[in-house]
C-alpha cells in the first residue's frame, strides 16, 4: 500500500452562512456542497459564492451530469440545479447513517459512516447492487479513472484512501494533517480532489497523486466522467 501526505493546495471559506461543510460534488464548472439546509455552489477559479437551493443537505452531494442528488436523513433527493426542485426522492440504503455520495457506471455510490461500507445503489430505487467493506469510517466517496476513493474521518484524523472496488483492499492513503478533518469528497476529473471540511467550514483541493502511462487501480470498471 502507498502512503504519503496529502498535498493540500488551496482552501476555500468559511462561507458567509454555512458554518459547515458536508457533501461535496462538481459540475465540471462549478463546486458544490451541502452545509444543512442548503446546497451552496461557488466558483472554485476565484471563490466566489454564485448561487445557493433552499433544500435539506445534511450529507453527500453528487452531479450525473444534469442533476445534483442530496443525501437528507434517510432520503435520496434528485434535485434539478437549474430551479431547485426536488425531482424525485428514493430511500437511503442507511436509513439516516448515510455520509458520502457519488455517480458512476450510471448509479449512485453511497458512504456508510459508522457501518464502514459504501455501497452501489440504483439511482431509481435505492436498490443495492454491491457493498464494500472498508475498515475505518466513511465520510465522501468519488470516482475517478477507474479508481474509487473515499474520505475517512475517526477522531482527530482523516484521510483519502483509493481501494480496490472489488475487494475493498486499501491501495493508497493520503493522510491529512492532525485536526485536518473530510466530510465530503470529490474528484474533478483529473489531478484534484475537492474536499469538505465538516465543522471548519471549509472546502480544500488536495493534489491526486500523479500516475504513469497505465493509470488506475487495476479496475475494469469503466466510469463515466461527470466533469466534461
Amino acid at each position: 500500500m502507498n502512503r504519503s501526505k496529502a498535498k493540500i493546495i488551496r482552501e476555500y471559506g468559511p462561507f458567509p452562512g454555512a458554518d459547515n461543510v458536508a457533501g461535496v460534488t462538481y459540475d465540471g464548472q462549478n463546486v458544490w456542497f451541502a452545509s444543512g439546509d442548503k446546497l451552496n455552489a461557488f466558483d472554485p477559479a476565484s471563490g466566489k459564492t454564485l448561487r445557493s437551493i433552499d433544500v435539506a443537505a445534511h450529507a453527500g452531494t453528487a452531479f450525473d451530469g444534469q442533476h445534483l442528488f442530496q443525501i437528507a436523513e434517510g432520503r435520496i433527493q434528485k434535485i434539478d440545479p437549474q430551479t431547485g426542485r426536488v425531482l424525485a426522492t428514493i430511500p437511503a440504503p442507511g436509513g439516516g447513517g448515510d455520509s458520502g455520495l457519488a455517480w458512476a457506471e450510471g448509479t449512485l455510490w453511497v458512504g456508510q459512516y459508522r457501518d464502514r461500507k459504501i455501497y452501489q445503489i440504483d439511482p431509481q430505487t435505492g436498490a443495492i447492487l454491491r457493498t464494500i467493506e472498508s475498515n475505518r469510517f466513511v465520510t465522501g466517496v468519488t470516482w475517478v479513472d477507474g479508481e474509487l476513493w473515499h474520505g475517512t474521518w475517526e477522531g482527530d484524523e482523516s484521510d483519502l484512501r483509493r481501494v480496490d472496488p472489488r475487494t475493498g483492499e486499501v491501495l493508497e492513503r493520503l493522510e491529512m494533517p492532525p485536526g485536518v478533518n473530510v466530510s465530503g469528497l470529490e474528484s474533478d476529473g483529473g489531478d484534484q480532489f475537492f474536499c469538505g471540511g465538516g465543522r471548519s467550514g471549509k472546502v480544500r483541493i488536495v493534489r491526486r497523486p500523479k500516475r504513469g502511462s497505465a493509470t488506475g487501480s487495476g479496475s475494469e470498471i469503466p466510469v463515466d466522467s461527470t466533469s466534461k
